[in-house]
């Protein structure tokens, strides 16, 4: 009998958190420091011997110490992320991003002080498509009705983002409907003209 939902579904999903670890090019022990893990720890989500990445709150985790999303986890396991055939926890009421491949990467051009000082008019910034931000991390959000943000993000509340930034600075906080997103993408770089 198996120990949860079901051995072969976790072996598929360990897998496939993997593929994202290796995707992003680092190792179990990069990987688990950034959720302050050993390798060895890490080593058991991806070989489906823990439980918990069945959990949402621990997808959520580990995708992100790999700066990826739930979404982009059950892409690898090639069924789309509204789909509850994945075993429970996989799915997400969340609207999910497009899987872009890691190494694209665009620039844009900072236009107002809104980031001021952490980044002024005139500033390129470098973005990863496909490449969810960690906290406190510049990130570029692709609204649906075509507009562009440059905000510093937060958190994810529910169908929520959380970022600071724009027309009320940084101490301003403010809260997007995730449904109103068509993308969000990691600020990798700076670059001072």
């Amino acid at each position: 009998m198996p120990r949860f939902e079901s051995d072969h579904d976790a072996r598929r999903l360990g897998e496939a958190l993997a593929a994202l670890r290796r995707a992003r090019g680092l190792s179990q022990a990069e990987a688990g420091a950034r959720v302050g893990m050993t390798s060895q720890g890490w080593g058991l989500y991806e070989a489906g011997k823990r439980p918990g990445l069945f959990r949402p709150d621990v997808q959520r985790r580990l995708t992100g110490a790999v700066d990826a999303t739930p979404e982009a986890l059950a892409l690898r396991l090639g069924a789309p992320a509204s789909e509850p055939s994945i075993a429970s926890g996989v799915e997400s009421r969340a609207r999910a991003f497009a899987d872009a491949p890691f190494a694209e990467t665009l620039r844009l051009q900072l236009s107002s002080d809104d980031l001021a000082p952490w980044a002024a008019s005139g500033v390129t910034l470098e973005y990863a498509p496909g490449r969810w931000p960690r906290r406190d991390q510049g990130c570029v959000i692709d609204m649906a009705d075509g507009r562009r943000l440059v905000r510093l993000y937060e958190r994810a509340e529910g169908d929520l983002l959380v970022v600071r930034g724009g027309p009320g600075g940084l101490s301003a906080e403010e809260r997007i409907p995730r449904a109103e997103t068509r993308s969000v993408s990691a600020v990798i770089a700076r670059l001072d003209q």
